[in-house]
């Protein structure tokens, strides 16, 4: 299918690795130009080649969003970039439960996954609607829906994001740009696999029998398996494209059938 994505270009944001790198692949082989996002310049700029070596434009711009100054460096790339397409993929995540977790532990969840994403996407609303076009697709989690005990603020700032998204579609009415959020699941991503390994134990070296357990105990869902970015990346990249016009203020849960809620 073509997505007609070809000459477009997005700012994804934590996309030096993980989910973030994989949805800049498949912008990118949709023929999208990709600002790639990340703190590590080696790490960015990896997947800036790779989107580069399949004839797609790419650019790098570095920062922590949660520093002061950063978001607005990281805006300013993204305007100079072209970017019309906005992907807040970036982040962080901790374990904490009601009794381990702190002030200062809200306090970096909500600035990683909330305040930092609105203010990147205040900075780049303005050309969008000169435009009379854009995209803004954030990135939630299935916490939002079913609050993991294990991560508590975590999942009340994704629930955070999903809540903006369903005002940001509202309060952009009728100007061509769709703020839509997708969910994932459990996604096999380096960063889980270093979780769940610290969990069961660093005797286990075959990951594919680990994954298994994974999925049965950590994350049971009816299609059996865990996620993998590249499942996250192609529902954004098709939210992305004006083939999704019609796809406004949703919530997409890509998470196996985990989430048993409507």
């Amino acid at each position: 299918m073509e997505l007609e994505l070809r000459g477009r270009r997005a700012l994804v944001t934590g996309s030096s690795g993980g989910i973030g790198a994989a949805i800049a692949d498949k912008l990118a082989a949709e023929g999208c130009g990709v600002l790639v996002h990340g703190r590590s310049k080696g790490a960015a700029e990896s997947v800036a080649e790779r989107v580069r070596a399949i004839g797609a434009d790419a650019e790098v711009v570095l920062g922590d969003l949660t520093t002061d100054g950063v978001v607005e460096q990281v805006a300013r790339a993204a305007l100079d970039f072209g970017a019309r397409i906005l992907v807040n993929n970036a982040g962080p995540f901790a374990e904490h439960d009601w009794d381990t977790s702190r002030a200062e532990d809200w306090r970096a969840a909500f600035d990683g996954n909330v305040v930092s994403t609105v203010g990147v996407t205040q900075a780049l609303l303005p050309p969008m609607r000169d435009d009379g076009w854009g995209r803004v697709i954030n990135i939630g989690s299935r916490a939002v829906t079913t609050p993991l005990p294990n991560m508590v603020e975590y999942s009340a700032a994704k629930a955070a994001v999903v809540n903006m998204t369903t005002s940001l579609a509202q309060h952009l009415a009728g100007s061509g740009i769709t703020a839509n959020c997708v969910s994932p699941g459990v996604i096999m991503t380096s960063s889980f696999e270093r979780m769940f390994r610290t969990r069961v134990g660093d005797g286990v070296d075959d990951w594919s029998r680990l994954e298994a357990e994974a999925a049965a105990q950590y994350a049971p869902n009816p299609t059996g398996r865990l996620g993998r970015a590249g499942d996250i990346a192609h529902a954004v990249t098709f939210l992305a494209s004006p083939l999704a016009g019609y796809i406004n203020g949703v919530n997409l849960r890509v998470d196996g059938g985990i989430t048993r809620t409507p």
